[in-house]
């Protein structure tokens, strides 16, 4: 990677999600990014700040969030240039996001190349994921492709979304990729695990600036296309112009299915740092170490009797005696006491989120 240099990576984080999943820990007005939520001294969005920041200049790292959540970015991160904060003025999902950061990157630098992470994952082996980002970054300044990074599954989890490799792609555990599925059901889950041809999907993506701004230009034609000036040929420059001054117009759209799921150049690099996805409480008890008859206590004080494969979350200064209860989660915060049978819970907790919100009001969710 001689050419690009230190100072040519950049990284989005992406720390805009509202995090229904962790309900009622995570909040509509402060959702689980912005939470210490292990009690470790730094909040998830911190702690992902931290890991690039050994990986790209601090400088280059770029967060993606909304208005609602700005501030809170500035307070956490006091150290991001404003210039770094992409403020979506209306919730677009992650491609539009995702599209107005890789232009701002663009601009800076049109030999950049790109690394953009969720704002809520574990990662076991930082050293080794530093590694992986290194030639990821390597790879993608020297090809047209959007490079995923995937892990092999521990586990038939539900609650993720999983990438058949296909051929290999000439590079070292980077493979084509055949197909994506998003959150599959437990028993498909577990076919693909046992065929050893899927991987977990990070959602951590790699690419050159240029190409991931002309896959974006190619994405979303019928938004570009407005503009008058753009006849005969879209140009780069006129789209990130558009871009920054019509976001309203972009289509509500993840990044999964805006690119990975339906461009032909993606390809999958098959990673071994220890990842986990910190987005629901069942992710959540099958990565934290365990304690006495595997019941996961985190950051809270309890006294537990008969009681196995449970996960606990209690605000501080609370204390909870427990008899007789297996695999459940039980969570507090603030006006909400949440107890119910642990399992593939995703859907469960937005369920509760729409009808508390339906029922009882803005106030418990």
């Amino acid at each position: 990677m001689e050419r690009y240099t230190n100072r040519k990576k950049f990284c989005v984080i992406l720390a805009g999600g509202k995090g229904k999943r962790l309900w009622p820990c995570s909040r509509d007005k402060f959702p689980k990014q912005f939470i210490d939520f292990f009690g470790v001294g730094r909040t998830q969005l911190q702690a992902t700040y931290d890991r690039f920041a050994k990986i790209v200049p601090e400088e280059n790292i770029l967060v993606c969030t909304n208005t609602d959540y700005a501030d809170i970015v500035r307070e956490q991160l006091p150290l991001l240039g404003e210039e770094m904060l992409v403020v979506e003025p209306v919730n677009r999902n992650t491609a539009a996001s995702v599209a107005a950061a890789a232009m701002r990157v663009f601009k800076k630098d049109r030999e950049a190349v790109i690394v953009v992470s969720p704002s809520d994952q574990f990662v076991l082996n930082e050293s080794a994921f530093a590694e992986d980002i290194n030639e990821g970054l390597a790879f993608v300044s020297e090809n047209n492709r959007v490079l995923t990074l995937g892990v092999t599954p521990t586990r038939p989890e539900p609650g993720y979304g999983y990438i058949q490799m296909g051929e290999p792609d000439g590079y070292k555990e980077i493979f084509q990729v055949r197909s994506f599925t998003e959150k599959p059901e437990r028993d498909f889950a577990k076919v693909f695990m046992d065929s050893g041809e899927f991987l977990w999907n990070t959602g951590i993506f790699l690419s050159s600036a240029r190409f991931l701004c002309l896959t974006f230009v190619n994405i979303f034609p019928e938004a570009i296309s407005n503009v008058g000036d753009m006849e005969g040929g879209i140009s780069l420059d006129n789209a990130i112009g558009f871009m920054e001054r019509h976001y309203s117009s972009f289509p509500n759209m993840s990044i999964d299915y805006a690119i990975l799921e339906r461009s032909d150049e993606v390809c999958v690099m098959k990673c071994y740092f220890g990842w986990a996805d910190l987005g629901t409480w069942h992710s959540i008890y099958e990565c934290l170490n365990r304690g006495l008859d595997d019941n996961v206590i985190i950051d809270s004080t309890v006294m537990l009797e008969n009681c196995k494969n449970n996960v606990v979350k209690l605000p501080k200064g609370k204390l909870a005696v427990l008899n007789g209860l297996e695999g459940y989660i039980v969570a507090e915060h603030d006006n909400v006491l949440l107890i119910c049978k642990k399992g593939d819970t995703s859907n469960l907790m937005r369920k509760y989120v729409n009808e508390v919100q339906m029922r009882y009001g803005e106030e418990y969710v």
